[in-house]
């Protein structure tokens, strides 16, 4: 289930469902074999796509595009390239555009991204770089020849007035060029009906693909809830407070939470499903398993 040379967009327009999957920069060699080993492993699953994100301040922006282009050269998958504001003037974003295009790489996610401080802490823009994702979404639309897509925030962004307020800023990415949106990871598939209705509410119609994250150790999915400022849905917490002194239960739990998550979500009509993989793939195949999605 490939898009070959057509886009996000005309995929989604055609009824198809997409299914794409998410890895991160390696630190290391270790790292490295195993992105490559989870990318090998996911590969026969036919993705509809698959991204590489950045560092926190666009720190690993040479390994991201190394990455995205290897896919590009090396599989038969649709890479779509991270790119966010965070750290780079318009020239070197441009500069990205090119290589990035150079490689083969039609798709990109226009993000404004974290703050270089990490989540949580102030928003400072580059000097000479861009504010906001909707004026990265207009840069790549004017300088490159791509397509875009953009995040989306099942209970809003952290930094946004209130749901109306976000709910119009992704409406603002859309008018600026971008064709499709990838949520930050969904903890109940209520928010993500309420965003979408939001979302149409004020003409963003663009196919808003759910963001996907199992939780196999409670402590790290904890944490990582934190950090956009949400909690876990007690309906969850209480699922896995049974499993605290087993990790093995707690994990075969999470993955049942996750099955039922994307089951409920495609039943919303949700047009595809985003996993993020944090570099493996036995959690994602587990779940695909469990929904009957074939190879």
């Amino acid at each position: 289930m490939t898009t070959g040379g057509h886009s996000m967009r005309e995929l989604l327009a055609r009824g198809e469902r997409s299914f794409s999957f998410e890895f991160f920069p390696p630190k290391d060699e270790a790292g490295e074999q195993q992105l490559w080993q989870a990318i090998t492993e996911l590969e026969p699953y036919g993705p509809t796509f698959v991204s590489v994100t950045y560092g926190a301040g666009g720190t690993t922006r040479d390994r991201t595009v190394a990455i995205t282009e290897r896919i590009a050269r090396e599989t038969s998958m649709l890479p779509v390239a991270h790119l966010t504001c965070v750290g780079h003037t318009v020239e070197e974003i441009v500069a990205i555009l090119d290589e990035l295009s150079a490689a083969g790489v039609s798709h990109v996610m226009a993000l404004r991204g974290d703050p270089p401080g990490g989540p949580g802490s102030p928003w400072t823009p580059t000097d000479g770089g861009l504010t906001y994702a909707n004026e990265l979404v207009a840069l790549i639309r004017e300088r490159a020849d791509m397509r875009i897509g953009v995040a989306a925030f099942p209970e809003g962004h952290v930094d946004a007035a209130d749901l109306d307020a976000d709910a119009r800023v992704l409406r603002a990415k859309q008018d600026a060029g971008a064709e499709f949106a990838v949520t930050e990871m969904v903890l109940r598939a209520s928010d993500y009906v309420a965003l979408v209705e939001r979302a149409a509410a004020v003409g963003a119609d663009l196919p808003i693909i759910p963001g996907i994250m199992p939780i196999l150790n409670l402590r790290s999915m904890e944490r990582m809830v934190e950090l956009s400022r949400r909690q876990l849905p007690g309906e969850v917490t209480a699922r896995l407070a049974p499993y605290a002194e087993d990790p093995v239960a707690l994990r075969a739990e999470g993955i049942a939470i996750a099955t039922e998550l994307c089951e409920s979500l495609l039943d919303a009509g949700a047009p595809g499903l985003h996993f993020y993989t944090l570099n493996r793939s036995r959690a994602t195949r587990e779940i695909f398993a469990n929904l009957r999605i074939t190879v």
